[in-house]
C-alpha cells in the first residue's frame, strides 16, 4: 500500500517519466520530482524530502551510481530501472530491487512494495 508516499523519479526519457508519473498516481503514490540527469538527481537526493526513488541506471549515457550511493547513505530506499541485462549493477547495490523496461504498472507496484518493505 502506498499510503501517499512520495517518489523521486530519475529518468532521462520524458515519455517514460510521464508514464511513471501516471502509474504512481494510479497506485496512490505522489510524485516528488523527475530528475533527468545525474547532477540533477544527486542534488534532489541530497535535498531529500521523499520516501523512495525509481532510479534509471543510465542517464544520457552516464551511470547513475553516484545517485544510488547518496540514496543509500541517506537511508532512502530505491529501485533500479534498467533496460539492459541488470546494467552491471555495482556490487554494493546488487541487493536492490530492479525493474526491467518496458515497465508495467504491476511491476512498478511490486518493485516499490519491495523497496519500501511492504512485500
Amino acid at each position: 500500500m502506498s499510503d501517499g508516499k512520495t517518489i523521486l523519479v530519475v529518468e532521462d526519457e520524458a515519455m517514460i517519466g510521464m508514464m511513471l508519473e501516471d502509474y504512481l498516481d494510479t497506485l496512490g503514490y505522489r510524485l516528488h520530482a523527475i530528475a533527468e540527469s545525474v547532477d540533477e538527481a544527486c542534488a534532489k537526493a541530497r535535498e531529500g524530502g521523499f520516501d523512495a526513488a525509481l532510479l534509471d541506471c543510465n542517464l544520457h549515457g552516464e551511470k547513475s551510481w553516484p545517485v544510488a550511493d547518496i540514496l543509500a547513505q541517506s537511508g532512502i530506499p530505491f529501485v533500479f530501472a534498467t533496460g539492459g541485462m541488470a546494467d552491471d549493477l555495482p556490487t554494493g547495490h546488487a541487493d536492490r530491487p530492479t525493474l526491467a523496461k518496458p515497465f508495467t504498472i504491476g511491476a512498478v507496484e511490486r518493485a516499490l512494495n519491495k523497496a519500501l518493505g511492504a512485500a
